[in-house]
């Protein structure tokens, strides 16, 4: 006999838990606090002034809404002197803001990536790298068996002492990675690849790595990273990416 879906068996209408994700899903359902927190997806921390501009409400609604989400804890509040910042409570935030866009795109059609190509190449997702380079990147140290998925978290990973090593000849000190009390390594669905980078403290660690070696470099005013010449030739020889069509200009990368 097939089973039927029975709602409260999974969960119960009265669960604290299903109440908090509504509050929070209530929250990020409002344009203007949808619009704060996406801007804070590039990892830099702004003022409340600066996102209100951004979410095109005046400056008393903004400080509103952002207590709204600082009470939801989808934002923090960094002190320094007079002023106040916000930015992402922290990554499963930001992989939670990622996975709502892909959900956001999907039509039920083929996918076809209509993202700005400097964007899709290399961005930010808050403290770790998206786009085609990331996502090709977590393919190779999944494939290599230095990612190893942990059991029974689906989307989370181990490295394993080979993927040590390897990242260790990088520059990438794995163990002090594996320090912050935050997630260590998970898939984070990558909006504009529809499949998955490399999230969590790891991936933070290869993003300051790779800004560090030059191997990518920050845009100004933007979440997208430039692919270096070094870099693509880096990234090929220790990764087996081959990235074309890099010229002297930001943003070019493969396509």
């Amino acid at each position: 006999m097939q089973e039927r879906f029975v709602y409260h068996q999974i969960m119960d209408a009265d669960d604290p838990a299903a109440a908090a994700v509504a509050k929070i899903a209530a929250a990020i359902g409002k344009p203007a606090c949808a619009r704060m927190l996406y801007s804070l997806l590039d990892g830099h921390a702004r003022t409340s002034t600066e996102l209100a501009l951004v979410a095109e409400v005046s400056s008393s609604t903004g400080s509103v809404h952002l207590a709204h989400l600082k009470e939801q804890h989808l934002v923090r509040v960094l002190a320094q002197g007079k002023h106040r910042y916000y930015r992402l409570e922290n990554d499963e935030v930001a992989a939670a803001l990622e996975a709502l866009a892909v959900v956001a795109g999907s039509s039920g059609k083929p996918f076809t990536p209509n993202t700005p190509t400097a964007l899709r190449t290399a961005r930010t997702c808050y403290d770790h790298m998206a786009g085609s380079v990331a996502v090709a990147l977590h393919d190779c140290l999944t494939a290599r068996m230095w990612l190893v998925p942990q059991l029974p978290v689906s989307d989370a990973y181990e490295v394993t002492t080979q993927g040590v090593e390897a990242l260790q000849r990088i520059g990438l000190d794995v163990k002090g990675a594996q320090a912050p009390r935050r997630r260590f390594a998970y898939a984070c669905v990558d909006w504009s690849e529809r499949r998955p980078h490399l999230g969590g403290s790891l991936g933070a660690a290869l993003l300051e790595c790779a800004l560090r070696r030059k191997w990518v470099t920050r845009e100004l005013d933007s979440r997208a990273l430039r692919v270096t010449r070094l870099g693509a030739r880096e990234l090929a020889a220790h990764f087996g990416l081959q990235i074309s069509g890099l010229a002297g200009s930001p943003g070019r990368g493969p396509a």
